[in-house]
């Protein structure tokens, strides 16, 4: 599955602390970030706190791809469960399935607003982010959490 990004490449993220949203650059933004190791730590652009990679999912992101495993889930389940009494002695008992996991619709896919604007930190300006237009000063680096203004 794929989340979409706006127009300038950018993927929409949520702050597991200050629950703020902003949007980060998908994919090398320059020469230079591509020489860069991904780091393992990302700190917040609007409230400085630094989490994990795996930290940063949206609310609506985390519906998105639970709504979009759910159905291969229940088939996995299906599947196992029928496996299990395949070859099962009829003398003990008798089984009978009747009826299967409903599938659920296919999600509709997300759509990228292309709001927010860009701001690029003094010390690491390969990782541009976009932060809303409403947000003041101080802003953080996404890399190192360095406070800056703009």
């Amino acid at each position: 599955m794929t989340l979409p990004l706006d127009h300038d490449g950018f993927l929409r993220r949520e702050c597991p602390h200050c629950e703020q949203e902003f949007k980060w650059h998908h994919g090398p933004a320059s020469e230079e970030a591509e020489q860069e190791n991904d780091p393992d730590t990302y700190y917040c652009p609007l409230c400085g706190h630094p989490a994990g990679l795996d930290s940063w999912w949206t609310q609506v992101q985390i519906d998105q791809i639970q709504h979009a495993a759910l159905p291969a889930a229940l088939q996995a389940m299906e599947q196992e469960l029928s496996g299990m009494f395949r070859g099962a002695s009829k003398k003990h008992f008798s089984l009978e399935q009747t009826g299967s996991f409903d599938t659920a619709e296919a999600p509709t896919p997300l759509v990228e607003m292309d709001d927010m604007t860009i701001i690029i930190s003094p010390c690491h300006a390969y990782e541009p982010v976009k932060i809303p237009e409403i947000a003041t000063s101080p802003f953080y680096c996404l890399v190192c959490g360095s406070p800056f203004a703009v």
